[in-house]
């Protein structure tokens, strides 16, 4: 009896006692500082190229290639209007018919010389808004989208009825979305403050009653973001691509006929061009951001202070310089193909603290795997890049390696739900990631209750002979 009773306690306390396991996180060897992006092989020196700013972006990974004064903040001009247009897109029907404000009818040239009162279709504007750069439309686009945020009152009431300070109130809502979007793109020193990239400073209140002073800029990395989330990323990428490589557009309103030429001559210049827009202000100076598609390959270039009167030019021999660097030296290379894709294998089962186990005494556990890697599991669990989409490999140098680091959780504590994240795989190319995969559990593992307790005593104590 007494050993039966020793037998019924020990097995009590067995539950609670679990043995701990360990398992070690492999490293890559850690690597030195990657050198300037201007200084590799083949790239051209900071010297040959005018602009002030420049980067050239792999649009899928949103990879900078190239960078010359990538992170300096500087006036930006027209080239706004790709947000502008992609947020207005994203926001309203270009169906809709807006009417013109006289603070809209007072932007100075270039314009499309709307008058207060007129009604437009908004698709018609956005052309003329892309191709012919018109600020007038830029403002009562921004008008329109604006005044939706403001009070039933002002939303009620006709915008060409707007007095100036009610019209600012639009725009001001307006910027509110286009910095909104700026920094869902992961935009840090890029703040907008008018709709057409007219030069502008801006006090902001902060909530302490101190005050900034704000200037309406962006940097060539981020502006190159911004152009490859308009072409790749947003649901209206279609469509914002169909707009900006449009060579001509008319349109008739207001007893009026409207033609639009689109002034991006880097269309024409080389082959598989997507998109573009120039920009100029006294301030900024020639500004340039612009794609093109070849082989699979999708880049972008971003300019800043690429010159001033009578250097119109520079901007194109800028861009087409970059945009070949990018074709020559950059190309995809598979992570199976270059063999780096994680070993599945090397994960072991990890440790859980008062787990359940099937038999009384045994340690719990749970089994790992690689989401996304079994067949039936959903697609949207499979690895993906920092632009969240999915990928297999990245446009790379020939003289560039992939690196692979991965993290694994060492113990667990009961409840564990299955696909839940104990670990992360890193592929790498320099100090930078470029893809993640999740590691996570495969199996459920139940946490120790009395209840439970209670029927493996109960169980062990019926099977005692």
């Amino acid at each position: 009896m007494k050993m039966r009773i020793k037998k019924i306690i020990g097995g009590f306390f067995t539950v609670w006692c679990l043995l701990w396991f360990l398992s070690v996180p492999l490293q890559a060897e850690e690597t030195g500082e990657m050198p300037r992006l201007s200084a590799l092989p083949g790239a051209p020196a900071e010297s040959e190229l005018y602009a002030t700013a420049a980067v050239l972006m792999d649009a899928d990974s949103g990879r900078v290639l190239y960078g010359k004064n990538e992170n300096a903040c500087l006036a930006m001009a027209s080239t706004t209007k790709i947000m502008t247009c992609i947020v207005i897109l994203e926001t309203i029907s270009p169906d809709d018919i807006l009417t013109v404000s006289s603070y809209a009818e007072s932007m100075p040239k270039v314009k499309l010389y709307i008058k207060k009162g007129e009604q437009y279709r908004v698709g018609d504007l956005l052309y003329s808004l892309m191709l012919e750069s018109h600020n007038d439309s830029a403002v009562a686009l921004a008008e329109h989208v604006g005044k939706q945020f403001l009070s039933p009152e002002l939303r009620s009431k006709d915008t060409g009825e707007y007095t100036v300070e009610e019209s600012k109130q639009a725009m001001a809502a307006f910027m509110m979305l286009m910095n909104r979007k700026a920094v869902e793109l992961g935009c840090e020193n890029t703040w907008f403050i008018t709709p057409n990239g007219l030069d502008a400073t801006e006090t902001i209140i902060l909530e302490d009653g101190s005050t900034i002073q704000k200037e309406h800029c962006t940097t060539a990395a981020e502006l190159a973001r911004i152009m490859s989330y308009c072409i790749r990323e947003s649901p209206c990428a279609e469509a914002f691509l169909e707009i900006t490589r449009t060579g001509n557009y008319s349109f008739y309103a207001n007893e009026r006929n409207f033609s639009c030429t689109n002034h991006n001559a880097f269309l024409n210049m080389m082959s598989g061009a997507l998109s573009g827009k120039t920009g100029f202000t006294n301030k900024a100076g020639y500004c340039y951001v612009g794609a093109l598609e070849q082989d699979g390959r999708t880049f972008v270039v971003a300019l800043l202070a690429c010159g001033w009167p009578n250097n119109k030019s520079y901007k194109w021999s800028d861009t087409r310089k970059l945009m070949q660097y990018g074709l020559d030296y950059y190309f995809y290379r598979s992570f199976s193909e270059e063999g780096v894709v994680f070993d599945e294998s090397r994960l072991g089962a990890i440790p859980v603290l008062k787990g359940r186990t099937e038999v009384l005494g045994d340690s719990a556990s749970v089994d790992v795997k690689i989401a996304g890697r079994s067949d039936g599991e959903s697609t949207d669990e499979r690895p993906r890049d920092k632009t969240g989409e999915w990928t297999e490999g990245l446009l790379l140098r020939d003289d560039e390696e992939i690196r692979v680091e991965y993290t694994v959780e060492e113990e667990l504590t009961a409840p564990v739900e299955s696909g839940t994240t104990v670990g992360t795989i890193s592929y790498l190319v320099g100090d930078t990631v470029y893809k993640e995969e999740n590691i996570v559990t495969a199996d459920r593992v139940m946490e120790i209750d009395l209840k439970w307790c209670g029927r493996q005593i109960l169980d062990r104590f019926l099977l005692i002979p």
